[in-house]
């Protein structure tokens, strides 16, 4: 039986990650911990976060979680959600500035600090609800996903790579932002598998099949 670990450092939306996955499972068991060990056993993982980066980013390093997923993503499948994706990056602007994992290169921007007037005056912030999704490449996990489809988001910071080639997918709230990434065993998205009805269940699905090739 093979295993997907749900990282758990105290930040995440982990009962509703386990619960999708476990919806999506044929076979495969769903662990949420934070042991080190039983992380980097599992056959797949993914890293969850809802919250200020801050926090997240003090309890990862904390817990050794950040050269955890270092570590996972030399030789298997690893799935960011949400903050889970921002701190992958090198830095994020929110709370005056912190510095992430550093796996992926570019920083986590301030929607307000994109908007023009017109934007600023007609979409609050955080951006929250269903947006479009339009994929930038062809990805095993994006299967059986249409293109433009829905999926739900809640953030006020939104992921700015530096290498565009990372880009999985892209969204538009005022601005267009990256609202997925993908490098090797790594794949990554900024709204809610878990919120987002079929598509988000479909995309847990592939996760639970993708064996961290790009095709």
């Amino acid at each position: 039986m093979s295993t997907v670990a749900v990282i758990d450092y105290g930040m995440g939306n982990l009962h509703s990650v386990s619960k999708a996955l476990e919806h999506v499972a044929d076979g495969e068991r769903v662990l949420v911990t934070s042991d080190p060990a039983q992380i980097l056993k599992a056959d797949r993982v993914v890293l969850p976060g809802v919250g200020a980066i801050r926090d997240c980013m003090g309890e990862i390093k904390r817990l050794g979680i950040d050269q955890v997923v270092r570590e996972v993503a030399e030789n298997k499948p690893l799935l960011g959600v949400c903050v889970g994706m921002q701190a992958l990056l090198d830095e994020s602007a929110e709370n005056g500035g912190v510095e992430c994992i550093g796996m992926l290169p570019g920083r986590v921007r301030y929607f307000g600090d994109a908007f023009d007037a017109t934007a600023t005056a007609e979409l609050k912030i955080p951006h929250m609800g269903w947006n479009q999704v339009h994929q930038r490449v062809a990805h095993p996990m994006w299967r059986e996903i249409a293109q433009d489809s829905r999926f739900y988001f809640v953030h006020s910071y939104y992921v700015e790579v530096a290498d565009e080639s990372l880009a999985a997918a892209s969204s538009d709230y005022g601005t267009q932002f990256t609202s997925a990434v993908t490098r090797g065993n790594l794949f990554a998205v900024q709204f809610h598998p878990e919120k987002s009805q079929h598509a988000g269940l479909q995309l847990y699905a592939n996760f639970l099949r993708w064996n961290g090739e790009s095709d």
